[in-house]
């Protein structure tokens, strides 16, 4: 086989990989990581099951691969816009703001990753459990860094709240729908701010 021939086979696969977790990370928000199957994302994603296997090696590589997956989604829609600014109170607001339209853009279908699949996974084991976990772990370990950075006194017990606030924003977006969903995220989101240190 030809250098070319393998880069293109290399390229295929690489595209197929992306694309079916793509969709595996999307359906993990509405019906759950466990609810993936083979079957369901080759009817999602037009490739055949066994190409799915192929490329993958297994369902719950699928999986790991599905977190991976949001995790660069939500850099991109949440870390990223926020990173130019100042460290501290300044970055933590853009963080939220950044939160709250991920959400209300519906960049998941089923809400924010992270607080679904932590509820999912909170007590199971295993190599998908530690992907979760490593997620959440994450991105606490950046609110805990920059309330430091913001002067806080307790960054762990400040970052939890903040977490908290938006965790229960999103579920009764998901919980109420349109007729009180963006009320919800807005009122977490005020309540997240109100975690931040001012600046002084």
């Amino acid at each position: 086989m030809s250098g070319e021939q393998s880069d293109g086979r290399r390229a295929r696969g690489d595209a197929t990989r992306r694309r079916v977790a793509h969709e595996a990370a999307m359906v993990a928000t509405v019906e759950g990581l466990d609810a993936i199957t083979l079957g369901s994302l080759a009817e999602r994603t037009g490739v055949s099951k066994s190409g799915i296997l192929t490329v993958f090696g297994s369902r719950e590589a699928l999986q790991v691969a599905a977190v991976a997956q949001a995790r660069h989604i939500y850099v991109e829609a949440v870390v990223r816009p926020a990173w130019g600014r100042e460290p501290g109170s300044d970055r933590l607001s853009g963080l939220v703001e950044a939160w709250r339209e991920y959400v209300r853009a519906e960049v998941f279908p089923g809400g924010c990753f992270v607080a679904a699949t932590t509820a999912e996974y909170g007590r199971r084991s295993g190599p998908v459990a530690d992907a979760v976990r490593g997620l959440k772990r994450e991105w606490l370990d950046l609110l805990e860094a920059e309330l430091a950075a913001a002067g806080s006194q307790q960054p762990v017990d400040d970052a939890f709240r903040l977490d908290a606030y938006l965790d229960a924003g999103n579920t009764r977006h998901q919980l109420w729908g349109s007729s009180s969903d963006l009320t919800e995220v807005d009122r977490a989101c005020r309540l997240a701010l109100a975690v931040i240190p001012a600046d002084v």
